[in-house]
Parts: structure tokens; C-alpha cells; sequence
């Protein structure tokens, strides 16, 4: 399924025929939060720690080689060439495997416990939530999408740490990292994803296409925002899970459980 747009190859580039024979070649699986069983909803899980490390490894050193290559962290933050994220032990990760085996993709999944505020939340980090003029309506905005799930009795996610090699970039892999996102959030009991999103690499305009809206403060959209750490403009965004664009929506129920997991 190409949902983005493929311009035709240079000489010296593989071809559509090519790239779409690679794409049938990569599979996505999911990495479990640590220390924790994946629930037996989902088909096919692996009780491997030596495999599980060995990816949340190299997930983390595409993670950090991505986002050094596009200027978003500095060299300090990279410990043994890996970007390591607070939340990571705490989270889902879903990964996109090559033919090879090797990570080419990546993003976060952080379900926080039904008690959390938004002062437990990574986006409470962000620069807008930072911001003197921004940060309580930040907060504000979070805080109404959180009491909004918790009466249903749904949780709230953090997602993000997205990241694709250039073999992948401008393919349909970050369209059906989404939407597998999405299945995964649907497949837990989620109800609202948040998260920061840039808009390097056209990042923030895929979450929107496929359903995620800005937050929103009496009514009005936040505005996006320049991050000095990051050194680009973002936005921070929430997701429904029950509410992806109707064109995807059916993608996204399919793809949340029928991935390999490792524990």
C-alpha cells in the first residue's frame, strides 16, 4: 500500500520495482515494555531477553544516528553510539526490520498508569510546555484529554522516538508505522495518544493525514513551535485511537496485533 509519494528513480537508484520487492521483504514486530509479559491478546510473542536486547540496541543506535544526521540532538547525548530515552524501559517499541533482519525503523509507545498527570509525562519537557507564555495552556490541554479517556475508562499513551533510515524514507513504511501505532493503541484499551511531532521530514503532516490533531485550549489549537534543542518547528499532537481517518482506519485495526512480539 504506497499512501506517499514515489517519484520516479534517478539513474544509479533502485527502481519502484525494486523498492516495492524490499518492502515485502521488511516486517514490523513490537518489543515489550521491560520486565513486563506482553499481554496474550496479541498471536505471536517470543520470550527471548538476548534478542530483546540485542534490538532495543540497535534501535537505539538508529534512533541516535537519525537524529545526529538531521541536527535534532547534540553528539552528548549519544552514550556507545545509542540514544537512550528515559522512558524506553517503560515502553513499547515498534520496530521495522529489513530483509536482513537489521532495525530501519522505529517509533514509542508509553501507556501511563490510570493515576498519571501531566507533570509524569515526557511532554511536560517539551519547549512549549516550557514556555511561560504556553506552558499552562499546555497543561491545561493535556490534562482535559486525560480526564477525557479516564472517563470512559480508557488510558493515556505517550508516542514518539520516530525514526526511518533512508532506505525507508519517502516509502509507504511510515504511513504503516502509524497505523500499526494506532492498531497497537486500539489492541491495548488506549484512548489517547500525545506526543511531540516535527515538521523535518514532513513527520507532523503523516500523523495528521492518517488522524492526529493538534491540542486544543478553550477551543483553539496550539500553535506550532520552534524547539532550540531540536532546531526545528514542532507541534505537539494527540490521537484518538478510535477516531484514525476513515481511509486508514481499517489498516490500523490489522495491524496492531499481527506482530511478532519479544520480551
Amino acid at each position: 500500500m504506497h499512501l506517499l509519494e514515489e517519484r520516479a528513480s534517478p539513474q544509479g537508484e533502485p527502481s519502484r520495482k525494486t523498492r516495492n520487492f524490499s518492502r515485502s521483504l521488511r516486517e514490523l514486530i513490537l518489543l515489550a515494555p521491560s520486565g513486563e509479559p506482553a499481554p496474550r491478546l496479541f498471536r505471536r510473542y517470543h520470550a527471548d531477553a538476548e534478542r530483546y536486547q540485542a534490538l532495543l540496541a540497535e534501535m537505539q543506535r538508529l534512533r541516535g544516528a537519525v537524529y545526529l544526521r538531521d541536527g535534532a540532538i547534540p553528539l552528548a547525548q549519544i552514550a556507545d553510539g545509542r540514544h537512550r530515552s528515559a522512558g524506553d524501559p517503560e515502553s513499547w517499541h515498534l520496530l521495522i526490520l529489513d530483509g536482513d533482519g537489521h532495525v530501519c525503523g522505529c517509533s514509542r509507545y508509553r501507556e501511563h498508569p490510570f493515576h498519571a498527570g501531566f507533570k509524569h509525562m515526557l511532554v511536560s519537557k517539551a519547549a512549549q510546555a516550557q514556555c511561560p507564555r504556553w506552558g499552562a495552556k499546555v497543561a491545561s490541554a493535556v490534562e482535559q484529554e486525560i480526564a477525557l479517556v479516564r472517563r470512559s475508562g480508557l488510558s493515556c499513551a505517550e508516542v514518539g522516538g520516530w525514526a526511518l533510515s533512508e532506505e525507508v524514507r519517502g516509502t509507504s513504511e511510515a504511513v504503516r508505522m502509524v497505523l500499526t501505532t494506532y492498531g497497537l493503541g486500539q489492541a491495548l484499551g488506549g484512548g489517547v495518544g500525545i506526543g511531540t511531532a516535527t515538521h523535518r521530514n514532513s513527520s507532523a503532516s503523516i500523523l495528521r493525514r492518517i488522524g492526529a490533531r493538534p491540542l486544543q485550549h478553550d477551543d483553539a489549537e496550539l500553535p506550532c513551535y520552534h524547539d532550540p534543542q531540536y532546531r526545528c518547528e514542532m507541534e505537539i499532537l494527540r490521537f484518538y485511537f478510535w477516531e484514525a481517518n476513515p481511509r486508514y482506519a481499517c489498516g490500523s485495526r490489522k495491524s496492531g496485533r499481527s506482530c511478532r512480539i519479544f520480551e
